[in-house]
């Protein structure tokens, strides 16, 4: 048995090391044929030391960072070849490839960066925060009531853009000695103003479901995952009604810890492919495209576990489900909207289609919808979440001219 685990770990690691040298040469090839960044340029930083499994936190700020970089120019930080590579095919942004400290100091150098975006807290972020004389500004990679929230790594940034008065309050209950006024500006989510594109099906009488369920985390705290608890029997009700249609949006993370949470996402996975088979008008999906748009806002419903998801479909204000964990070791952070939600228990799944109908048509639902995302995210007509983004970078650069000027002195 163990032998079995020593093979599979070394299949594994070669062949992360043959993707990794792949990565490593198609970025010198891309930074050859693209040529030297114009030194002076950059106001703006967004660094990121990760690969290709994390990028899902970088996707969801690609078309808020390139209308940043309409006024203020944008340059990405990737530490890693794989990410490096990636995010110059799909970013739209230039991105500088810095793997060892002394390509992250040329930068530095080379560079006005006066604002350094993050948008998690890899610990490697801290190789980046030793450069003084500019804003250190975690902007994070979601809205949710996970207990990565409420990290006490918040202090570690000069600012946090935070979505709004929840995330505020939930920061004041959670970090000791942590000024919340101060450290933190509300921009709600800027990424609402650009959820777009067209679905992937035809509009017809059936009831589409989102099910976005997150991955089945690295702590016993973090375990919010749903797919091996729920997924695999709300999937297989859905896929049997002619008057449903399931969209699933696995996490890009599924399965990288938990065997069993891997097999069971590959169950559904295959389960539609079989569905579209014996019905290829049902035109089910297993979504797993870089962008996000259409997938919260064009769903009659969404099932959701604690994870940004809820809350980004919360900013759309139409019918939602919460996966209950099934873990009795996840922390609940019930005091906001978890306290108010529909929440879908692990033992209703097989039900799943009465709990769709159910939330479809409950008007008391729909208004606490409406009144929870205003409390999540302020105002969410259209282009104000990009305003709102825009005026904490503005005030930023204005807070950095006065303090450069006073050390001038």
């Amino acid at each position: 048995m163990s032998l079995g685990r020593d093979v599979k770990s070394a299949f594994k690691l070669g062949k992360k090391a043959l993707k990794v040298r792949r990565a490593k040469r198609d970025i010198t090839q891309k930074i050859a044929a693209r040529g030297k960044l114009p030194n002076d340029t950059y106001q703006v930083g967004v660094y990121f030391a990760d690969g290709v499994v994390n990028m899902y936190q970088m996707r969801q700020w690609y078309e808020p960072l390139q209308e940043l970089n309409k006024k203020w120019p944008v340059l990405v930080l990737a530490r890693t070849s794989t990410g490096a590579s990636m995010l110059m095919d799909e970013s739209g942004l230039d991105v500088a490839y810095v793997p060892k400290i002394d390509d992250l100091e040329n930068v530095v150098r080379e560079q006005p960066l006066k604002v350094m975006l993050y948008v998690n807290q890899n610990t490697r972020n801290f190789q980046m925060m030793r450069y003084g004389n500019r804003w250190h500004v975690f902007i994070n990679h979601g809205e949710s009531d996970k207990m990565y929230m409420t990290s006490n790594q918040y202090k570690t940034y000069d600012y946090a853009l935070v979505a709004g008065e929840a995330a505020r309050k939930r920061l004041s209950r959670a970090l000791w000695n942590y000024d919340v006024d101060s450290e933190t500006i509300s921009i709600g989510r800027p990424q609402a103003d650009h959820f777009v594109g067209e679905p992937p099906y035809p509009a017809d009488d059936r009831i589409t479901v989102l099910y976005a369920p997150t991955w089945e985390g690295d702590r016993p705290a973090a375990t919010y995952g749903s797919v091996k608890s729920h997924g695999v029997a709300l999937a297989e009700a859905i896929l049997k009604s002619n008057k449903h249609r399931l969209v699933y949006r696995p996490h890009p993370r599924s399965g990288v810890v938990d065997d069993d949470f891997g097999a069971a996402n590959k169950r559904i996975i295959d389960m539609i492919a079989e569905a579209n088979r014996q019905d290829p008008h049902a035109h089910h999906i297993f979504d797993q495209s870089g962008s996000i748009g259409w997938q919260l806002s064009a769903p009659d419903v969404a099932i959701c576990d604690i994870s940004a998801m809820v809350y980004d479909r919360l900013a759309v204000g139409k019918p939602l489900l919460v996966t209950k964990p099934a873990s009795p070791d996840a922390e609940l952070d019930e005091g906001g909207y978890l306290s108010v939600c529909e929440w879908l228990e692990p033992d209703a799944s097989e039900n799943i289609l009465a709990e769709v109908d159910a939330v479809l048509h409950n008007p008391e639902a729909q208004q606490r919808l409406k009144q929870w995302s205003e409390f999540h995210f302020g105002d969410t007509a259209p282009g104000e979440p990009t305003k709102r983004f825009h005026a904490a970078i503005e005030t930023l650069m204005k807070r950095w001219d006065e303090w450069n000027a006073k050390a001038a002195v």
